[in-house]
């Protein structure tokens, strides 16, 4: 308790006064110079959006007299829903200082990710997957933006990931007896102990099962980026998730790590680097969906050759380095389903948006690029009856810009406006 109170009250002492909250029953009047209501819809005339309770309640062409506490003039503006990224990790900044994990407390994590939460949402993203994190911090930061003491976006929490004993997400790099004091307690070995370690997850508040299903780059250790946990043990994993009613993803490079992990069940594939037309043609038939994280190649190539990186991770960057100029077409050569996910936090956070070009330079329309980052993304998370289009019900997650998304993503890039459920972001 110590812990998650000194988080909030951090989170709450940077936030201050940046966060707009809305009073009880406070209805806005958002006057749009054009709204795209969805990815699959054009933009349309000037058009007014009626907000209440931190839901929209209406969208009617025009500007005409509406009953209303206060108004935002965006007029000059189109305005669109707010953007998910499926893989972010808020409470960590870039940097190849593996070492500041034993010297440096959760607290510390909190203060980054209130921090990081602000940037996140002013770059457009109102809705984010916490794609691993320390035992409670994510957790703690998800309830304070959702209670209005933090400003950012909502948060959808995986906790800890699961991880074979030494791998990837495990601890790495240290004295064996620092290894074991910093060890987070979700490496398992078998089917009982990965099962128990789903329903533990669960337990704590996990609003998702994260697995690093193979090898990484980050990681302080050069084994093979191929199948880490046995195809029994990943689908025990799935198995276990999906009777409780959560999702599992699944940190995979190596090609046979992200076919078994598609055959076994889990929901989305993180990076993929290494995807072949087997891995490809299993995830396509199981449904799995790839969220390719190409701005993490970008991040972590920017500090190459400065001593950011230990030897071992930077043979490791350079090694994956030709694959990702290829990896969202080759998936899509095979009907694999790409949804919008950045790895923020492996770069610097609020450059989330960058991601949009990339995945457009490898063969995606501007439309099918923004549907990533809303429609699609919405139903990776089993939320596309609440969030990534703008419609009476859904929640209030707005953002605005100059000029048409749909004609060129890169206007993303420059956010003018940001409302979270119901509160502008400033």
């Amino acid at each position: 308790m110590h812990i998650f109170r000194t988080a909030l009250a951090a989170g709450a002492a940077l936030a201050g006064a940046m966060l707009a909250a809305p009073l009880a029953a406070e209805t806005v009047a958002i006057r749009a110079g054009a709204v795209i209501t969805d990815a699959a819809a054009e933009p349309s005339g000037p058009a007014t959006i009626l907000v209440t309770d931190g839901k929209i309640v209406s969208i009617t062409p025009g500007h005409g007299t509406v009953t209303a506490d206060r108004e935002i003039d965006l007029s000059t503006k189109t305005v669109l829903p707010g953007m998910i990224d499926l893989h972010t990790h808020l409470t960590g900044d870039p940097g190849g200082d593996f070492w500041k994990e034993a010297v440096e407390p959760d607290e510390w994590s909190m203060v980054i990710g209130a921090k990081n939460a602000r940037l996140t949402a002013l770059a457009g993203f109102t809705t984010v997957r916490e794609a691993g994190s320390g035992r409670d911090t994510a957790f703690a930061l998800r309830r304070g933006t959702a209670e209005g003491l933090v400003a950012g976006p909502r948060i959808v929490a995986a906790g800890p990931a699961l991880s074979i004993i030494g791998g990837h997400a495990d601890v790495n790099g240290f004295r064996s007896e620092v290894n074991d004091l910093l060890d987070s307690g979700f490496t398992c070995t078998g089917v009982v102990e990965c099962a128990a370690k789903v329903r533990l997850a669960s337990q704590n508040g996990s609003d998702v099962i994260k697995i690093t299903a193979t090898g990484g780059v980050l990681s302080q250790q050069g084994r093979g980026l191929e199948a880490h946990f046995t195809f029994e043990e990943m689908k025990t994993i799935a198995d276990t998730a999906h009777s409780l009613g959560l999702k599992v993803m699944a940190h995979a490079h190596g090609a046979r790590g992200i076919e078994q992990a598609a055959k076994a069940g889990i929901d989305s594939i993180e990076h993929g680097t290494y995807l072949d037309e087997a891995a490809a043609k299993a995830m396509k038939a199981s449904g799995t969906v790839l969220v390719p994280t190409l701005m993490a190649l970008e991040g972590v190539s920017e500090g190459l050759g400065k001593g950011v990186y230990t030897p071992v991770v930077e043979d490791k960057i350079r090694a994956v380095q030709p694959l990702m100029a290829s990896l969202v077409s080759r998936a899509r050569q095979y009907g694999v389903t790409v949804a919008f996910g950045t790895d923020a936090g492996v770069y610097q956070h609020g450059r989330n948006a960058e991601e949009l070009a990339l995945m457009k330079k490898q063969g995606m329309t501007d439309r099918e690029v923004l549907a990533s980052a809303t429609t699609v993304a919405a139903k990776v998370l089993g939320m596309d009856s609440q969030i990534g289009r703008l419609a009476p019900g859904y929640s209030a997650d707005i953002i605005a810009v100059d000029g048409n998304p749909l004609a060129d993503v890169a206007v993303l890039e420059e956010i003018d406006f940001v409302m979270v459920r119901g509160r502008v972001i400033e």
